[in-house]
């Protein structure tokens, strides 16, 4: 069977820490081409992806649309919906980095859209393969915990200096700031874990003085299952809460620390190299309660398995690695925090 012909719009964080290794990685696909305006971002995809196309703007991607199955599109926020629209028009398949968009108008729009061409469009929530997230998973659904009350989640660094990439300068109208960033990904997992919500309390701030949008935010949320999430996000945090702590009626689960892809990604190791996805120093989760503590094996992370569940939908009409509903009602979440907080 033919490889998926696959494009990547953007070479940042998201197309050349995420998107690239993880397409170049697996031989259901061929990373046929990767666009960046960047000289540097040019140089460097040329480097580490020789025989990949390097194209400097979308006109010439969509001129030879014919040639590619699937666009991933891992740009700046504000440019999600316009053009997953024209890669649709182009009669490709679509991959949108989180968010799916500024908007959840335009979420609903470019959905329907891709239902009318017959094309698949999914969104890229990688945390739910993070690999303390699989282990909270695991934890809950073998019952640990006993009957779940609040869920802590936390996503926290240390940057005090705004830089001068598009996400600390683009303003909420674009979808800048932390809400944005780290919303989509800590909504989207408490909305896995604990269905719907109810009820949301936001609280947004600028903490550095230069800072166009929100760097430190909170949430929290109520679910219909009586669950009580709470969610910390921000840039500014000298020192980071626990990834996750969990209050159940018989114990709580406690991680720490980031998910360790990313880092080994920038740090230049690859999806499928020995240790990938898991924390070199051999931490564990812990899960404590009135008979005592116990140490509890982290899981690998796999972002892997998003790409494999989508060659699926693609050549088997397999379900979808990520439902773009489940990314909308994130979104919509996020836009009353906005709304609430301003």
């Amino acid at each position: 069977m033919s490889a998926i012909r696959t494009a990547i719009i953007g070479f940042g964080t998201a197309g050349r820490v995420f998107h690239a290794p993880l397409v170049a990685a697996d031989p259901r696909y061929a990373l046929s081409a990767i666009v960046t305006g960047s000289p540097e971002r040019e140089r460097a995809a040329r480097h580490e992806y020789p025989q990949t196309d390097i194209l400097a703007d979308t006109d010439t991607l969509f001129a030879r649309a014919r040639e590619f199955d699937l666009v991933v599109i891992a740009s700046p926020n504000d440019s999600h919906a316009p053009l997953a629209r024209a890669a649709l028009e182009a009669g490709t398949h679509v991959v949108i980095d989180k968010p799916i968009a500024v908007t959840a108008a335009e979420a609903r729009e470019i959905t329907t859209a891709a239902r009318e061409a017959g094309r698949v469009l999914t969104v890229f929530q990688n945390r739910r393969w993070d690999g303390d997230f699989l282990t909270l998973r695991d934890v809950i659904a073998r019952g640990r915990l006993g009957e779940v009350r609040q869920f802590d989640s936390a996503f926290e660094w240390w940057q005090p200096d705004t830089g001068t990439g598009w996400k600390d300068l683009a303003g909420p109208d674009q979808g800048g700031g932390v809400l944005y960033d780290l919303g989509p990904h800590l909504i989207d997992q408490a909305l896995q874990l604990f269905g719907e919500v109810t009820d949301i309390h936001a609280e947004r701030d600028r903490r550095r003085p230069d800072s166009r949008s929100d760097d430190d935010s909170f949430l929290t949320l109520r679910h219909v299952s009586g669950v009580r999430t709470r969610l910390w996000m921000s840039t500014v945090a000298p020192a980071p809460r626990p990834r996750f702590r969990v209050s159940g009626s018989r114990a709580v689960f406690r991680a720490h620390g980031l998910d360790p892809q990313e880092a080994q990604s920038i740090a230049g190791r690859r999806p499928g190299d020995a240790g990938f996805g898991l924390h070199d120093d051999g931490r564990a989760a812990v899960v404590e309660g009135p008979q005592g503590t116990q140490n509890v094996p982290l899981r690998a992370g796999d972002y892997r398995e998003f790409y494999r569940r989508l060659a699926a939908a693609l050549r088997e009409g397999g379900p979808l690695p990520v439902d773009p509903n489940d990314s909308i009602r994130a979104l919509e979440i996020i836009e009353q925090a906005i709304r609430q907080t301003r």
